[in-house]
């Protein structure tokens, strides 16, 4: 009875261990925003499709995020008059003010840092698209393949909507290249700790008896 229930319960605790080193929280992205009045709603097209009008505000957030619904909103004032205060209108052209947000410590690829949440005013040509109006304020830009925008003034330096486990989210970034990485967690070292007293007591038992 005893030697069964040692089976279940080391079965358990790697089953656990494999879960968990499986797990995906999502991906680290550049995230595109339009304000609508007082909110920020997730952007139906890309930078390089979407064409502001004169007044817009946009928003673009650095995160870790599962998809589209859970995507963390931009941080920061959103109000054009502000963004745009010391950009005067000039004829022929038109106005789109930004916030461009590089997320937290913890959003952040090993070994870098994000640098302070600005805003900036682009004043670019009328027909001009959110990538140009972008390229004029936040330069350099960095974009892979498939036009997907990995990098907004040279952040991150490297990696592209990569794929973050759960776990590599939940650390400080400080720690995420740390040597205990790729070691068992305390809480299953604790387990094959009372698997081995369990299988102690088993084996005793079984002497005992004979």
């Amino acid at each position: 009875m005893i030697r069964r229930a040692v089976l279940l319960l080391l079965a358990s605790l790697l089953l656990c261990a494999g879960g968990g080193q499986a797990q995906a929280a999502g991906y680290r992205y550049w995230s595109f925003w339009e304000r609508d009045a007082d909110r920020w709603v997730y952007a139906t097209q890309g930078p390089s499709l979407a064409r502001p009008s004169d007044g817009d505000v946009q928003g673009f957030r650095f995160a870790v995020s599962e998809d589209s619904a859970s995507a963390v909103r931009p941080r920061g004032t959103a109000d054009f008059a502000t963004i745009c205060a010391k950009t005067p209108a000039q004829e022929g052209r038109k106005r789109v003010a930004l916030v461009i947000d590089f997320g937290t410590p913890s959003d952040a690829p090993g070994g870098e840092s994000p640098p302070a949440a600005r805003t900036a005013c682009a004043r670019v040509s009328p027909d001009a698209t959110t990538a140009e109006a972008l390229a004029a304020v936040a330069k350099p830009l960095r974009y892979d393949t498939n036009a997907l925008l990995c990098a907004i003034s040279g952040y991150p330096e490297k990696g592209c909507g990569e794929q973050v486990s759960k776990e590599q989210q939940e650390r400080p970034a400080a720690e995420k290249n740390s040597p205990s990485d790729g070691g068992p967690s305390l809480g299953l070292l604790a387990g094959i700790a009372v698997v081995v007293v369990l299988g102690g007591a088993a084996i005793w038992q079984v002497r005992r008896r004979g």
